[in-house]
């Protein structure tokens, strides 16, 4: 049972890396990066490693979120051509 729940997070892993790789949007790109770090956390988890997904899901998902999107709102949005 457990190798079909691994399969099942690696596909949604591919799939939001592939989200984040080709949003144009950088807000996107942020949020696809946390969810792909919360997938990660979950496929660490079930592989037996619950304290290396904890620490990504904190570090990972949490805090690196938190401050992609602080920069994003903190800086312009007009370039300077």
């Amino acid at each position: 049972m457990h190798w079909e729940l691994e399969v099942v997070l690696f596909v949604f892993l591919v799939g939001a890396a592939l989200v984040a790789l080709e949003s144009r949007n950088l807000l996107t790109a942020v949020v696809s990066l946390s969810v792909f770090s919360f997938l990660s956390a979950l496929l660490y988890a079930a592989m037996g490693a619950v304290d290396v997904g904890f620490t990504e899901a904190v570090v990972g998902g949490g805090v690196s979120g938190i401050l992609f999107v602080v920069t994003i709102f903190r800086t312009s949005r007009k370039s300077k051509d």
